[in-house]
C-alpha cells in the first residue's frame, strides 16, 4: 500500500519573520526503498536558528534551501523498513541532515543508531547529546578554553546551546553569568542550571548588571545573540579574553543592514581571541564530546529542558519562538509516536 508523506516546501524567501505563505505543506507518495537504504519516520524535528538562515539566500556556511525544495532540518526518527545491514525496523536513529517531513528514504549510512541510556529520554539526543550539546561543548572547551576562577558570560543563556554552555562552564570551575529574556528563565538558570547570576535583558540595564555580576571583568563571552548585548559585553572583556562566536540571532530576521558592532575596537585593545564556528567543524571529534556530555548527564551535573510543540503542521509558526525568547531549552516538534 502506498505511503503518503507530509512535507514543508520552501515557497518563497521570507522577508523578516517567517510568515504564512513562505512555506507550503504538501503531500507526496514515499518512494520505494532500494538496496542500502532505509525508510524512517520522524519522531521529533529539531527547530534551530539556522533554519532561518537556510531559508535566505545570504552568504552562509552551506548552500541555502532552494525555492520549491523541502525545508532542511534534522531530528530523531524510527526505522520502518530497512535494506541496509545494521539497521532494523524499530531502531531509533539520528535522522542526519533531513527535511521537515514525516518520512525520509535515505542511505542507511547517513543515519546513526542511537544508544539506549537508562533514565535518559529520547529528547536528550536533541539537547545535551545532540548537535546543540556538541556546539556548546566544543565551542566552549576548544575556543573558550575555560579555566577555574574565570568569568564566563553567555547570551541566550536559557536556550538549547546557552544553557549547556553555562553548565559546562560551572563544571570547569568558572563563575557563570547568563543573559536571558524573562524572570522565569533567569530563575531556572540560577536555581536549576546552577549559574551564579542571570540578567533579564528585557527589564534590566545589561551594562549595569554586568558590572555588578562581573566585578573582575569577563574572560569568556560565548556569543549567541550579537547586536546591542554583544556591544555591551565587548567593553567589559579582560585582556586575552576568548569569544566563541556561535550565533547572531538578533539579526537573522533583519530586513535592513545591521549596524555595528560599535565597540569592535575592544577586540584589539584587549587582545581578544574571536573565532566563529559551526558545529560540523568538529564532526570527527563528536565521540569525545558525546562521552563527556553523557557522563555529566548521567552524574546529574547537566540539567536540560525540552520545549515540545505538537504536530509537524506547526513547525513554521513555532520557529518564531527562537527569536522572541519564548522557548526554554531545546525547541522541538513532536511529529509522531514511536509505536
Amino acid at each position: 500500500m502506498a505511503i503518503t508523506n507530509k512535507i514543508w516546501m520552501l515557497r518563497k524567501r521570507p522577508v523578516g519573520d517567517v510568515g504564512e505563505g513562505d512555506l507550503n505543506f504538501v503531500e507526496a507518495p514515499v518512494r520505494a526503498v532500494e538496496e542500502g537504504e532505509v525508510r524512517i519516520r520522524t519522531l521529533y524535528l529539531s527547530l534551530d536558528p539556522t533554519n532561518r538562515i537556510w531559508m535566505s539566500d545570504r552568504d552562509q556556511y552551506m548552500p541555502p534551501v532552494e525555492i520549491g525544495d523541502p525545508m532542511r532540518g534534522g531530528g530523531i526518527s524510527i526505522v520502518e523498513e530497512s535494506r541496509f545491514d545494521g539497521l532494523e525496523p524499530g531502531d531509533i536513529v539520528n535522522t542526519g541532515l533531513g527535511t521537515w517531513s514525516l518520512y525520509h528514504v535515505k542511505p542507511g549510512a547517513e543515519v546513526t543508531k542511537l544508544p539506549e541510556l537508562p533514565g535518559v529520554p529520547l529528547t536528550a539526543f536533541m539537547g545535551p547529546l545532540g548537535m546543540t550539546g556538541m556546539t556548546a561543548y566544543f565551542g566552549l572547551m576548544d575556543i573558550g578554553k575555560p579555566k577555574a576562577g574565570e568569568t564566563l558570560v553567555v547570551s541566550a543563556a536559557a536556550g538549547a546551546v546557552g544553557s549547556m554552555v553555562g553548565q559546562i562552564g560551572k563544571i570547569q570551575g568558572c563563575r557563570v553569568v547568563g543573559i536571558a529574556g524573562s524572570d522565569e528563565k533567569c530563575r531556572w538558570l540560577t536555581e536549576t542550571a546552577g549559574f551564579n547570576a542571570a540578567i533579564n535583558y528585557k527589564s534590566e540595564d545589561v551594562g549595569a548588571a554586568l558590572d555588578t555580576h562581573c566585578p573582575d571583568g569577563i574572560d569568556i563571552n560565548f556569543e549567541n545573540v550579537g547586536g546591542e548585548i554583544m556591544d555591551t559585553i565587548l567593553t567589559r572583556l579582560n585582556d586575552f579574553a576568548r569569544m566563541p562566536l556561535c550565533g547572531l540571532i538578533s539579526s537573522y530576521n533583519a530586513t535592513e543592514p545591521v549596524p555595528g558592532p560599535y565597540n569592535f575596537s575592544m577586540l584589539l585593545m584587549r587582545h581578544v581571541t574571536l573565532k566563529g564556528f559551526i558545529v560540523t567543524d568538529y564532526m570527527d571529534r563528536f565521540a569525545e564530546g558525546m562521552q563527556a556530555m553523557a557522563q555529566w548527564l548521567m552524574e546529574g551535573k547537566i540539567k536540560f529542558e525540552t520545549d515540545v510543540v505538537d504536530g509537524l503542521e506547526n513547525a513554521p509558526a513555532s520557529l518564531e519562538r527562537l527569536f522572541t525568547g519564548k522557548n526554554l531549552g531545546k525547541l522541538v516538534v513532536k511529529v509522531s509516536e514511536p509505536d
